[in-house]
């Protein structure tokens, strides 16, 4: 359990276990979905070792670990109790938005899909090289190892959408396995009974009736959209025969029944309607892209890190697997493949040229991770927070898209990222084509651009250069003029020491160094004259930052966050100046405790590492009182 105690700290800063809907994860970010996005502690959570940031965004509270995010995972389900995926419940289920929908389902089987792609991309490498010959065991195997996810790839999703509609996973890898059943698929081969709607698009031979009702058999191996809709109505159905079935045969009943009911109208209409839409959306994809693969290219090449920022990204990957299954191939995601080198282009540029020992401390990982195409640690360590290397690294992804675009690159296959999805660009059947060497040249041309210009217009002015180089300077002020600064108590009553307070997350020091104070009046006052940097919503807590720089975090009560605001008060508001001694929030002692919750109140500075941090001596605190010492 190397990630138990930043498990505990994250489970309490997004507000405690009943706060969380759901957790999963990708490859570098837990994705939680909270009841109260407002009782979640974001900046704490920022600022949080081992945590790199924190996003809002498409339903989800998204927290970026980095590339150890599986063992964080882990950990955190461990250490809270919570289920990989808690089912959704009506209430949740109205608030789930289609990113989230798409990541929730995608997100589990995109580990193994990018490891078969791999493999499959090899194995056309080998063949294209002359290494292999498609009829021998070598091939075959190899083959079979990087079919065997996407072939069946309705099994894998049936799982994972009915898991997140709310419904019961093994239903949802039968209503699958019966897409993909290769009797069903075998019997296209013979002369059909009729034809349906001859003459058009649409038009379907019959070759099996279900209680006379004609089945129009379509191949669904590789499918994405038939799957996740029957899935859905699978979840629906589920939920009502759940109601009225006898708990005493509701074990067996109720997915007998299900299947009768999902598995058949999924052949007859669900899976021919979807199958059809499906290629619309690939043809209508594929009709935008031909008007200019240059400008899609640099449209979507460019804007492929913004939308890795919000999670957006997620609506185009079954885009792309559609397109896979229906066409053979994608041009839409194979546009985006140069953003990742773009990004470590701007990273080596940032390491080369700052003289921030942190910022290349954290370039180093950045630019290793970037390589095999996980970008956040770039984005969010290194090039957002300076701005000017971000805006150049997407520049360089803009052009590296329009190079793809110009090429005419296809993806063949889901793959690696960065130098992994080379193999994805050789065509089982025609084997190197000039789309690969396309996308070579756009790799290196993204990489040297935002290096060049990064190197030479990227640096000097950035804010977190400014940022940091100003925080030296005042940490020199202080060092020379050896500053002393004095904070008194918020609170009337009885001190305690930190480390004995149940609660794991301030009991650690995880989130600052201080005491806590069993309040005998319910007010809190100003410590220090200072800014308001965060009150919570509800009233409980509240952090300031001093005139001398201390960031003290208080809170008031343990787990009081579940009281909603109730019995709090507050005089002040976040971004307001206080001065030291001023009342800024009321809370009633009496009514807290009746809850059931204590009032031991932790007081930390959690920015202390700033400072030599004194603490008092005394046992019990007056409003006024020093508290500590900062010097």
């Amino acid at each position: 359990m190397k990630y138990e105690q930043l498990a505990k700290d994250i489970i309490f800063n997004v507000g405690g276990k009943e706060n969380v809907y759901s957790i999963v994860h990708c490859i570098t970010r837990l994705r939680f979905k909270l009841k109260d996005e407002s009782k979640a502690n974001t900046e704490v959570l920022k600022n949080m070792d081992g945590v790199v940031t924190v996003m809002q965004s498409g339903g989800q509270y998204q927290v970026v670990i980095g590339n150890h995010v599986p063992d964080v995972y882990k950990a955190v389900l461990e250490v809270s109790g919570l289920q990989a995926q808690t089912p959704v419940d009506e209430e949740e289920k109205q608030k789930a938005s289609f990113i989230d929908i798409i990541s929730s389902i995608f997100t589990p089987v995109l580990g193994v899909l990018a490891a078969t792609g791999m493999i499959k991309g090899f194995n056309a490498l080998f063949i294209a090289m002359g290494w292999l010959e498609s009829t021998s065991g070598t091939y075959q195997i190899l083959n079979a190892i990087g079919d065997s996810l996407f072939y069946f790839f309705p099994i894998f999703l049936g799982y994972t959408a009915i898991k997140k509609f709310g419904g019961s996973p093994f239903i949802g890898m039968a209503i699958g396995g019966s897409l993909v059943y290769p009797t069903l698929s075998g019997l296209t081969a013979g002369e059909p009974l009729y034809t349906l709607f001859a003459g058009t698009m649409f038009e379907s031979p019959i070759h099996i009736t279900f209680l006379g009702i004609p089945v129009i058999l379509m191949s669904y191996a590789s499918s994405v959209i038939p799957i996740i809709l029957a899935a859905y109505f699978a979840s629906v159905v589920e939920k009502r025969l759940r109601k009225i079935i006898p708990d005493v045969v509701k074990a067996f009943l109720v997915p007998m029944f299900t299947l009768l009911i999902v598995v058949p109208l999924t052949f007859i209409i669900i899976g021919p309607i979807s199958t059809w839409a499906g290629s619309l959306l690939g043809q209508g994809t594929l009709f935008i892209y031909n008007l200019s693969p240059i400008i899609a290219g640099i449209f979507v090449g460019g804007l492929w890190q913004v939308l890795v920022i919000f999670g957006l990204h997620w609506g185009l990957v079954p885009i792309a697997i559609n397109n896979i299954t229906t066409m053979g191939q994608d041009p839409i995601l194979a546009t985006t493949m140069a953003a990742s080198f773009a990004q470590i282009g701007a990273v080596l540029a940032v390491y080369l040229k700052t003289k921030q020992q942190k910022l290349k401390t954290l370039s180093i990982p950045a630019f290793i991770s970037g390589i095999f195409g996980v970008t956040e640690p770039a984005i969010y360590g290194v090039t957002l927070p300076l701005k000017k290397p971000f805006i150049i690294s997407c520049i360089g992804a803009a052009i590296g898209g329009g190079i793809i675009g110009a090429a005419g690159t296809q993806l063949y296959m889901v793959g690696g990222m960065g130098v992994f999805s080379v193999p994805s660009f050789i065509s089982p059947a025609d084997g190197i084509t000039f789309g690969l060497w396309g996308a070579l040249i756009s790799f290196v041309a993204a990489f040297g651009l935002a290096f060049i210009f990064t190197y030479l217009f990227g640096m000097g002015k950035g804010k977190s250069e400014a940022t940091n180089s100003a925080q030296n300077e005042a940490a020199a002020a202080r060092a020379t003029a050896v500053a002393t600064e004095e904070i008194a108590s918020p609170l009337k009553g009885e001190v305690k020491i930190l480390s004995e307070i149940k609660d794991e997350a301030f009991a650690s020091g995880a989130l600052g160094d201080g005491v806590a104070i069993e309040p005998t009046e319910g007010k809190l006052v100003a410590p220090a004259s200072g800014i308001v940097t965060a009150l919570f919503p509800t009233n409980h807590a509240i952090g300031i930052k001093t005139d001398q720089g201390a960031e003290i975090l208080i809170h008031i009560g343990m787990d009081t966050v579940r009281l909603g605001g109730k019995h709090f008060s507050s005089h002040t508001s976040q971004g307001a100046r206080v001065e030291k001694g001023q009342l800024l929030i009321e809370f009633d002692i009496k009514q807290i405790k009746a809850e059931g919750l204590p009032v031991t109140t932790p007081i930390v500075v959690t920015n202390y590492k700033d400072f030599n941090l004194q603490k008092t001596s005394e046992k019990q605190m007056n409003f006024g009182d020093q508290l500590f010492q900062l010097i």
